[in-house]
């Protein structure tokens, strides 16, 4: 080996070991940022005080608490829907309980099973996902069908009907599904196809809502990329909203949001696990302001963020909206619902 070839060789060997150096401190940063709690965009070396990120600015909480706690009646509430008449319809155990707007019981829906969700039609028809399917009510509570079973993996989450369509939300295959109103089965949207530009749902827990606002596209929670996706009827992915973050724009945990609701001027109001927070997004998924937050919501309980499902036990908080704007958040721990109103709506 010539002098000249050494030194090559030894330029080369310094070249080499700096770009490993950079590589190696590049692993390291990239370890130390994935290292840390999963889905809260936060790191292991990212210094924080959970009591300071659960406290929200006041200038922030745009709604305030109104008249009293509504008790379901439940040992265990999962899901409400307020009607076109301002009644109220929450689920638990295995029945549902119509409310009047002040709160008082109208009638009580027996189910067989254990409904998880529910929709209610303009004609006052009842959709329920119990268990692995599909139950309809008429408004009196005769039951007028019980549409096929989709077998024990499917978890119905959140069931919508629009015009002559209901999508139904299964966490458990991870999937929406599209059915005509005689219960028969047309299509599935949401399914991984990267052909189509659809990333598909990642659902790490039983937490899987979905709604269709007044431009007539289907929105779904995409729990595990901590966002809102946008889809026309036919299944094409339009656009989405939403980002990993504990910010109080964000969305932190394993799996958030959990649940959402439209609201009368198109925006949309959510509600997330962990780190308790009910929140308003405008039509475009800005960040409006706060409903109410951890502090709020929760009598002592420690705020938390979670990195697994396990982490945060529970059906989480559901919401919903009347004509007036005025949001119901469901409290499954305490059986109750809370009614929050715009603050300038009462001065």
């Amino acid at each position: 080996m010539t002098r000249e070839a050494g030194k090559i060789d030894v330029k080369l060997f310094l070249v080499v070991l700096v770009v490993m150096v950079a590589a190696a401190g590049v692993v390291a940063v990239f370890q130390l940022d994935t290292t840390g709690r999963s889905g809260s965009g936060l790191s292991e070396a990212f210094s924080y005080d959970l009591t300071e990120l659960a406290r929200v600015d006041p200038n922030l909480i745009l709604y305030e608490e109104v008249g009293q706690l509504l008790n379901t009646g439940f040992v265990l509430s999962r899901a409400l829907a307020v009607d076109s008449k301002g009644q109220i319809l929450v689920t638990g155990d295995k029945a549902i309980r119509v409310l009047s707007p002040a709160g008082s019981l109208q009638r009580i829906i027996d189910i067989a099973g254990a409904p998880r969700c529910l929709t209610v039609a303009d004609d006052d028809t009842v959709y329920v996902g119990v268990g692995d399917h599909v139950e309809v009510f008429d408004s009196g509570g005769r039951r007028l069908a019980s549409w096929e079973p989709l077998g024990e993996e499917a978890v119905l989450t959140s069931i919508v009907k629009y015009e002559d369509r209901v999508f139904v939300a299964d966490a458990g295959h991870r999937v929406v599904l599209y059915y005509d109103l005689e219960g028969n089965l047309v299509d599935f949207i949401g399914e991984k196809d990267p052909d189509r530009n659809i990333p598909g749902f990642v659902v790490p827990g039983p937490h899987m809502d979905l709604a269709v606002s007044r431009d007539g596209l289907l929105r779904v929670v995409n729990p595990g990329r901590h966002r809102i996706e946008a889809y026309t009827l036919e299944g094409d992915l339009e656009f989405w909203w939403g980002e990993p973050s504990a910010r109080i724009e964000g969305f932190c945990g394993c799996c958030n949001p959990v649940n959402f609701a439209l609201l009368p001027n198109q925006g949309f109001v959510t509600s997330e696990k962990g780190l308790v927070r009910v929140k308003v997004y405008n039509s475009d998924g800005g960040f409006v302001g706060v409903v109410a937050g951890h502090e709020q919501l929760t009598d002592g309980v420690q705020a938390k963020i979670c990195d697994t499902p396990e982490e945060c036990q529970g059906v989480g908080l559901d919401v919903a909206t009347d004509a007036d704007g005025r949001i119901y958040i469901l409290d499954p721990p305490e059986n109750v619902i809370r009614i929050f109103a715009r603050k300038e709506a009462r001065s």
